[in-house]
């Protein structure tokens, strides 16, 4: 660990003090005027989220989207006004008002951090950790676009060299996702990723000391990050001195993630209120608001006081992010000159666009041959490898089965791993372990840009990731997530990793596509529509979770309406093969879908006219119009039996009150897939029975 160095070349005015105490007020009336809200954290950290704002962040507060900029993101996000002052401060679009409607209905101003509705906000943060995660998932992305556009250029030379800096507190670092996420990032030796650790030692309950005592700073030694440990004044406040030699030297450190410790007191320089619980998620209190505003010359009786010469000279930010995005705009038409069909690519894959012909790239499975959809996928995976580019990812050590392997050659893994295919710029992602992580840095990747993300487990293991699963979904973002082993199907390993509860419970996600196909040309289809449904506009991507089989399942004929998220599959037909109006309809996903055929076979065997509707993604369907629905599930056929090897909550609403569902209601059990499939009622015979059961209802 190194200490905080003795020198600096920081210029720090009256003024910048004097911006930085404005912005403790600002927080202390914000939370006060609503009656709720965090504002210690908000009051102490005031110095450093200053002195990275207006000091050593490369940005462009009138351009949040450029292209160059630095990346911040405020773990800590119970302190959004740690953020909200300083965009506010640099010109980021937020007004005093904004501050003011803080935590209200329809303001700019949140509890949380909102990924899409607060300019200068790179990503939604609330649960701790999760934006340790997102960082690493930045800082990963930013290797990746370096290695697709400019990989031959000198450390810190290219356009695409920018940093990614994140503020987390004690509970971040007590959340398993960011130990998680710091290993991996360790590992990976993301160099352009700093950590700011406000060591402030007061959660919910008070003192840290009720539930930590680890040195956490030997902690990120040990994943091997480079460590500074920043001093306080004399005062108790955070030395902006020092806290920017410390940042300056972060950034020179490019060989390892660099973790900065800087003890701080909750609340200062609140006389009464600092170093306590109560200013960790309570208001003040007016007595104490003014008690603080003297200690800092502000007036007791104003409330939002923000000088004029304290804001015209923090939006001098506007100026120095002008001359920034100037000098880079300059390297970057550089680069352009120089790599015209890298600066092809740039265009296309910023624009969201796919090469030309990409679709002719995926393969079209023979019908009749059974495979399982994770080796379909796989496959579809491999085919698109070698012409989109952008599109990379992996497993949390489940590739092998997963299939998520897009190139055997290639692993994104740092200069030094001594593994042969080890690549910085490499496809394949070895995310480890770290089912959480992965998910919270797939988003990451997402939100950095121009690449396209997809990372895999079995099913199960979701439940692992669903926090921040949930967030994808909340943030609109374009990541896939490919689960696997999505039934009893898997078999021997019984009900520890058989999943009965995850396929409805991840459909109860709003915006979160989940897709279950019955075969391999599903399979192909669903990836073909996952990657045109790709958008950079917030509010209209979505995240898709693949649901496929270990085991093997029949093929059948490719239906473009697969696409559509539910289609006739086989239809009702005379005895004299004439297709005819269905008497019951046999909806299924999945590698039920073939039992649902069999037992069609059975019904028409015995003079019954049956539908089999595969229904490979429930979300996909209900997008579409009325009358596609009703041709393809016939509101006048009440006979209806739905199949999937899962509760039965989805299908409640397809089948009505004569239908019947085959589902599984308990968990599974360790045995060969055929023998669990017969014991548990998912056999032809028995949806042959519960379709005979519900026309019996119909007629009634």
């Amino acid at each position: 660990m190194s200490i905080k160095p003795t020198t600096t070349d920081l210029q720090w005015t009256d003024l910048d003090q004097r911006a930085v105490d404005t912005a403790r007020v600002l927080a202390a009336d914000a939370v006060q005027k609503v009656g709720n809200g965090h504002p210690g954290t908000a009051m102490s950290l005031a110095p450093a989220a200053y002195t990275l704002f207006q000091k050593v962040m490369r940005h462009d507060p009138a351009d949040a989207e450029w292209t160059g900029r630095d990346r911040f993101v405020l773990s800590a996000g119970h302190s959004s006004l740690t953020l909200y002052i300083q965009l506010y401060l640099a010109g980021y679009g937020l007004e005093l008002d904004d501050l003011k409607a803080f935590r209200t209905w329809g303001s700019k101003t949140p509890g949380h951090p909102e990924y899409g509705h607060t300019t200068g906000v790179e990503t939604t943060t609330g649960p701790l950790g999760q934006g340790v995660a997102n960082a690493v998932g930045m800082a990963m992305a930013a290797r990746y676009e370096r290695g697709l556009f400019d990989p031959e250029a000198a450390p810190g030379a290219s356009p695409f060299d920018h940093m990614v800096w994140v503020v987390a507190g004690d509970g971040c670092l007590q959340e398993g996702i960011s130990a998680e996420a710091s290993s991996l990032a360790g590992h990976q030796k993301l160099g352009n990723l700093v950590l700011l650790w406000d060591d402030n030692h007061i959660s919910i309950e008070g003192d840290t000391e009720t539930a930590v005592s680890e040195d956490t700073i030997k902690r990120y030694e040990a994943y091997g990050w480079h460590v500074q440990r920043v001093d306080q004044l004399p005062s108790g406040d955070l030395d902006p001195a020092g806290l920017y030699a410390a940042l300056q030297a972060a950034k020179a450190e490019t060989g390892r993630p660099s973790f900065i410790a800087a003890r701080s007191i909750i609340a200062w320089p609140a006389p009464n209120a600092q170093n306590t619980e109560a200013a960790h998620g309570s208001a003040l209190g007016d007595d104490e608001i003014a008690a603080t505003k003297r200690v800092l010359g502000f007036d007791p009786e104003q409330t939002f006081e923000v000088a004029d010469e304290v804001i015209g000279h923090t939006r001098e930010a506007l100026d120095r992010g002008r001359e920034a995005r100037a000098e880079w705009d300059k390297s970057f038409a550089a680069w352009r000159t120089a790599n015209p069909e890298r600066a092809a690519s740039f265009d296309r894959i910023a624009a969201g666009e796919l090469p030309e012909g990409w679709e002719q790239s995926i393969p079209v499975f023979e019908p009749g041959k059974g495979l399982a959809t994770r080796a379909a996928s796989g496959k579809v995976l491999q085919a698109l490898g070698g012409i989109v580019p952008e599109l990379w990812g992996g497993s949390a050590d489940l590739a092998g089965s997963n299939n998520t392997t897009i190139d055997k050659t290639s692993s994104f893994l740092p200069a030094g791993n001594p593994l042969p295919e080890a690549d910085p710029y490499g496809r394949t992602i070895h995310f480890g372990i770290r089912e959480h992580a992965m998910a919270a840095a797939m988003n990451g990747i997402a939100l950095h840009g121009n690449t396209r993300i997809y990372g895999g487990t079995f099913l199960v293991f979701s439940d692992y990731m669903r926090n921040a699963v949930r967030l994808s979904a909340l943030m609109h973002l374009p990541v896939t997530y490919v689960w696997t082993h999505d039934s009893i199907g898997l078999g021997e390993d019984g009900p520890t990793h058989q999943p009965v509860e995850h396929l409805a419970a991840l459909r109860a996600i709003p915006g979160l596509n989940i897709v279950r196909p019955a075969d391999a040309n599903e399979t192909a289809i669903a990836w073909r529509e996952i990657l045109r449904r790709y958008t950079k506009v917030f509010g209209e991507g979505a995240p898709h979770g693949l649901a496929l089989t270990r085991q093997g399942v029949p093929t059948y004929e490719a239906n473009e309406n697969a696409a559509k998220g539910g289609y006739v599959l086989f239809e009702a037909e005379e005895p004299s093969g004439e297709t005819t109006a269905p008497q019951v309809l046999l909806i299924a996903t999945g590698s039920e879908v073939h039992v649902a055929v069999e037992a069609r076979e059975q019904l028409q065997a015995a003079g019954v006219p049956t539908r089999v509707v595969s229904m490979p993604s429930v979300e996909w369907f209900e997008e579409q119009d009325q009358g596609y629905k009703d041709s393809v599930l016939p509101p006048s056929v009440k006979a209806r039996v739905a199949v999937e090897a899962g509760i039965g909550l989805t299908w409640y609403r397809y089948v009505g009150d004569a239908g019947r569902i085959i589902s599984l209601e308990h968990f599974g059990a360790s045995a060969d897939a055929k023998v669990l499939f017969q014991e548990f009622g998912f056999t032809a015979e028995n949806v042959a029975a519960a379709a005979r059961e519900s026309l019996a209802a119909a007629a009634r």
